[in-house]
């Protein structure tokens, strides 16, 4: 992984959605069902929408029924990090952006084979680039 990403505030805010930078700086989360990526069945990579780093190849993406964009795993382990999420009255895996620290969604122990992981990630963190992944 590349240098991490320090930007501030104000420089995030200008640069991204006001839904964006909700999800990925403030850890929201996009109403489910929401994202066109949900209906996305391209070959190609979805990316941060904050850096742009490579993050889920199209062929880990799978229909988990949540309605948020799910991926049974990232692109390498380096492309994201994972932290404890105590909110909501409850424990859960919060995944980030490894490059930018962007705010992405989480990961659950109910996915497919191979891994058994589901990446539940919010749509308005993704960018999809089709083509190649």
């Amino acid at each position: 992984m590349a240098d991490k990403i320090s930007k501030t505030d104000a420089q995030w805010r200008a640069e991204l959605t006001p839904e964006q930078y909700r999800v990925l700086r403030e850890h929201g989360t996009e109403r489910a069902g929401s994202s066109p990526l949900n209906k996305e069945k391209a070959t190609g990579m979805y990316k941060c929408a904050g850096c742009g780093a490579d993050l889920f190849p199209s062929n880990t993406k799978y229909d988990s029924g949540t309605g948020w964009p799910s991926y049974y795993a990232p692109t390498s382990p380096e492309a994201v990090s994972e932290h404890v999420d105590k909110s909501w009255f409850s424990t859960r895996t919060e995944v980030r952006c490894a490059k930018c620290d962007g705010h992405l969604g989480h990961v659950f122990p109910d996915g497919p084979d191979p891994t058994g992981l589901r990446y539940c990630m919010n749509g308005v963190a993704l960018k999809f680039n089709s083509g190649k992944a």
